[in-house]
């Protein structure tokens, strides 16, 4: 697929994201996408692509394998028991 097209943006400001874009990235009508200004270019990402990046960053931090929700529900419990 071509990555880089050429579109015409409205008198309201408005551009189409062409249909072989929203086809690969599996966006649907009603969808909410999030718009990003990045070195000074447009980047439209959907929010299971920024929840997937945000996890592999996760893993970056805390390695694999780690759960922070099940740390998060074993220090309650505990809390809890000490209570």
């Amino acid at each position: 697929m071509e990555h880089t097209v050429r579109v015409r943006v409205s008198e309201k400001g408005r551009l189409v994201i062409p249909a072989q874009f929203r086809e690969a990235l599996g966006i649907e009508p009603g969808d909410v996408v999030e718009v990003r200004l990045e070195d000074n270019g447009l980047r439209v990402a959907t929010m299971e692509q920024r929840l997937r990046d945000v996890r592999r960053r996760l893993k970056k931090v805390f390695g694999p394998g780690r759960s922070l929700s099940e740390e998060l529900i074993a220090e309650r419990r505990e809390a809890a028991r000490r209570e």
